[in-house]
């Protein structure tokens, strides 16, 4: 007997018949059972945090997980399929912190490491039961009840026993790179731990001359908006590709060097080139206080010549380390702590956090 399908479906109705198809008759459990003596598929899952809810990453990402561990069961191996927990890091700290009006590390300290700890632990499953609906909502079978969390000592210790075994083989290597900071937490931060709390500010817009050696009545003339990296400045770098104007007269405002016609038009324009004023400004062929070549530096923004902070900024540590003003395998001497405040080589700003340096009239 052929049973005719209805005009009209009613999808949610029919997700949640077969939902209740597959508890009824427990066939994730059911399948698992089946599977147990074939050969064993190993699928390591990334945890999420259940410091908060899920959302569109979560879901898309368990739906793949979900055909992939489905696929390798039906092409004959047998796939356990444990649901994780990630209970380290800064969502988990972030939220304690909004809770508890914690600052920065002394306040942990003030607390104890223990009692910390314990209130991190309180909230790690906080949203553990809305996790597990959203899930099997969306239907995928993944085990809850034998899951497992990071905070369990033998996950760390596993994971610190394959960090081992790459340490012995030769595949790790010390290195340094810059990276997102944390000044509150006093923690570098990935990628995506930087994208959580973005807002707009307003930032310093600087002009800053800086005079050539052997001929200060020239400098050269750079635009940032973080002021606070001047006191690391080692360099200054400019863009082969550009035309630049040496040019007599008050100090310009303009939105670009390259502008060499509004120049012409404002000052008295005394050397129109593209490389000439770079031969002339060179402070040694190696060291610091030197300008050096990069097409990273752009045009459509600032004066076509960027000061250059390798502690602080990616193409400044790339430029500055290709150039051997600093050695690429060690971090260059940085004049801010770990709470963002400057340290005591930066006299005029010790102690002051970086962005309360910002609004200084030293800049004006």
């Amino acid at each position: 007997m052929v049973e005719r399908v209805p005009e009209s479906i009613n999808f949610p109705s029919e997700e949640e018949k077969i939902m209740t198809f597959w508890k009824d008759k427990d066939c994730f459990q059911e399948c698992l059972k089946q599977s147990k003596n074939r050969p064993k598929y190993t699928f390591y899952d990334g945890p999420p945090f259940a410091t908060g809810l899920p959302h569109y990453g979560h879901i898309l990402a368990g739906t793949i997980k979900d055909v992939v561990t489905r696929f390798a069961h039906q092409s004959g191996f047998h796939v356990d399929r444990r649901f994780g927990w990630d209970c380290h890091g800064l969502p988990v700290e972030y939220e304690i912190d909004k809770t508890l009006g914690i600052k920065g590390p002394d306040d942990v300290a003030k607390m104890g490491i223990a009692e910390y700890n314990k209130q991190c632990r309180g909230i790690v499953m906080r949203y553990s039961n809305e996790w597990e609906t959203a899930v099997k909502r969306m239907g995928r079978w993944i085990d809850f009840d034998k899951d497992y969390k990071t905070l369990y000592p033998w996950f760390m210790e596993t994971v610190w026993w394959v960090f081992k075994q790459l340490y012995d083989k030769g595949m790790v290597y010390r290195g340094v790179k810059v990276m997102p900071f944390s000044t509150a937490c006093n923690t570098p931060l990935s990628n995506f731990e930087s994208h959580q709390n973005y807002k707009d500010v307003q930032d310093p817009s600087v002009i800053v001359n800086f005079p050539l050696v052997g001929d200060e009545d020239v400098s050269l003339i750079a635009w940032t908006t973080t002021p606070w990296t001047l006191p690391s400045n080692l360099a200054l770098c400019v863009n082969p590709e550009f035309f630049y104007v040496k040019v007599k007269g008050e100090r310009p405002s303009l939105t670009s060097a390259v502008s060499v016609y509004a120049a012409a038009e404002l000052y008295t324009v005394l050397v129109m080139d593209d490389i000439c004023i770079i031969r002339h400004s060179k402070c040694g062929e190696q060291g610091a206080f030197q300008v050096v070549l990069d097409n990273y530096v752009k045009e459509e923004e600032g004066t076509g010549v960027v000061h250059q902070a390798p502690y602080f900024g990616a193409d400044d540590f790339r430029v500055c380390t290709e150039y051997k003003i600093i050695a690429r395998d060690q971090a260059p001497i940085c004049p801010v702590d770990a709470s963002g405040c400057f340290t005591s080589e930066v006299t005029d700003f010790v102690g002051q956090y970086v962005k309360v340096s910002d609004t200084s009239d030293i800049y004006m």
